[in-house]
């Protein structure tokens, strides 16, 4: 069947060995000092250990695997004790696989009297856990996929209400622009395309804003006019390693979150030319066509140029 499953760059695998704990499915494995997928049954695709790769050299891709066996899964988990089992069910409460979920349940039950840990222990931990909890389970803290009201939003509704309240004394009210600090208009975390699962539900049909490190540092008005109601993905294409995963990246951006447009913004120097580089080479491999729009960035912050491509 046609499914996605992680995908590992050997020449960009250094063997650190940190993906391995945080692939909760026991499908990845160290040999001959490399990080490799050992079985496609095991893999969920969801990705809990990208963010876990320094050199970015793991991915996701789509491709013919056979289907993945939460059975199977299960048979590996429980040798590893409680709290794996535990990390792994809650692995899949975060990415909403209910039937796998049901399907890890109903293998506890089944097997209880050849458990040595405790069942009832397990399904309450795993019932009572947090959000929080749940993504920290599988996975660093600063990877953790997080979707969140603009700050924008809040200040507004905080403004109306208080306008609201004048009003009943004054007999009309406006709600004026914020003075002071501008609020952020960031909606999700995280947004280094190492770290980013291109199916997160905010890429889903977003409008998507790929900027350069240095652009928001930039442009005054960033968050205000270039990121409000978007999601937002950033790179340096002369810094960052690992360029190869950021293509796949963005084609599963188009193709498989189905994005409704993405803006490049570029700083003026010549090496930020990479990210459209990267973009193009993404696009020519795409199933779908999705509107580009590039916007130049002088280093004092003015826009050079904005145009669709």
């Amino acid at each position: 069947m046609l499914r996605e499953v992680v995908k590992i760059d050997e020449e960009l695998c250094d063997g650190c060995e940190q993906c391995i704990p945080n692939c909760h499915e026991g499908a990845l494995q160290m040999i001959d000092g490399k990080a490799r997928l050992v079985s496609d049954l095991m893999c969920d695709g969801l990705g809990a250990c990208l963010g876990h790769c320094p050199q970015g050299a793991i991915t996701i891709e789509k491709r013919e695997a056979e289907p993945y066996d939460e059975t199977k899964v299960m048979e590996i988990m429980v040798e590893k004790g409680g709290n794996t089992v535990v990390a792994h069910l809650l692995h899949l409460k975060e990415h909403n696989e209910m039937e796998f979920l049901k399907e890890g349940v109903h293998y506890l039950n089944e097997h209880e009297n050849e458990i040595e840990f405790n069942i009832k222990d397990v399904m309450s931990r795993v019932h009572h856990a947090k959000v929080e909890e749940e993504q920290l389970a599988c996975g660093c803290a600063g990877s953790e996929a997080r979707s969140f009201n603009p700050q924008s939003a809040v200040m507004a509704s905080g403004a109306v209400a208080t306008g609201q309240a004048g009003a009943m004394a004054a007999g009309s009210f406006t709600v004026a622009g914020i003075q002071g600090e501008q609020p952020s208009e960031l909606r999700q975390w995280p947004v280094q395309m190492h770290l980013i699962n291109p199916m997160a539900s905010y890429f889903q049909q977003a409008d998507l804003v790929l900027a350069a490190d240095c652009v928001a540092f930039s442009v005054g008005n960033f968050h205000s006019k270039w990121l409000r109601g978007k999601s937002l993905v950033i790179a340096c294409p002369k810094l960052d390693s690992g360029l190869d995963s950021y293509v796949s990246k963005l084609k599963s951006l188009i193709d498989d979150a189905k994005i409704n447009t993405l803006t490049v913004m570029m700083m003026q120097v010549p090496c930020c030319g990479g990210l459209l580089q990267m973009v193009k080479a993404a696009t020519a491999n795409c199933e779908r066509k999705v509107p580009v729009k590039t916007v130049i960035v002088g280093v004092e912050g003015e826009i050079l140029q904005e145009e669709w491509v």
